[in-house]
């Protein structure tokens, strides 16, 4: 179930238009239409003031994925949050459907593992000092 899914339907279950969810979470009307058409929010704040006026918590509203995305403009912008998402929603079409069997999954996973240990490694010299492993 998407995030507009389950806030909507916890928004319901609570009794509230969203009008009352929005004044109530301190966020605009705007903001809680667009969440229910299917756009995620811009940071975890929103999602949090929200789920605590629906008495739920903002894990019980976002997927794995959806915190990823979230998170990734938080850091990196919307751009970052499109290439995110792109990357989860193609993995996870990819491991879905189609003819590949078990042993070509764990090759592209291992793939996709070292695909990020090489990037961690290369991007190490980009950190300042301060952050870097002794």
């Amino acid at each position: 179930m998407s995030f507009a899914d389950k806030l909507k339907e916890a928004r319901k279950e609570a009794s509230l238009t969203q009008k009352e969810l929005a004044e109530q979470a301190g966020v605009s009307w705007r903001a809680v239409q667009t969440w229910e058409a299917g756009r995620l929010p811009k940071s975890l704040d929103p999602v949090m003031k929200v789920a605590a006026v629906l008495g739920t918590t903002a894990q019980s509203l976002l997927s794995d994925s959806d915190t990823y995305v979230i998170e990734a403009a938080e850091k990196g912008g919307a751009r970052a949050a499109r290439d995110v998402d792109e990357l989860v929603s193609e993995v996870i079409g990819l491991f879905a459907g189609g003819d590949i069997d078990e042993e070509e999954k764990d090759g592209i996973m291992a793939a996709l593992n070292e695909a990020y240990w090489i990037a961690k490694k290369s991007n190490a010299r980009y950190a300042p000092k301060k952050y870097r492993e002794k």
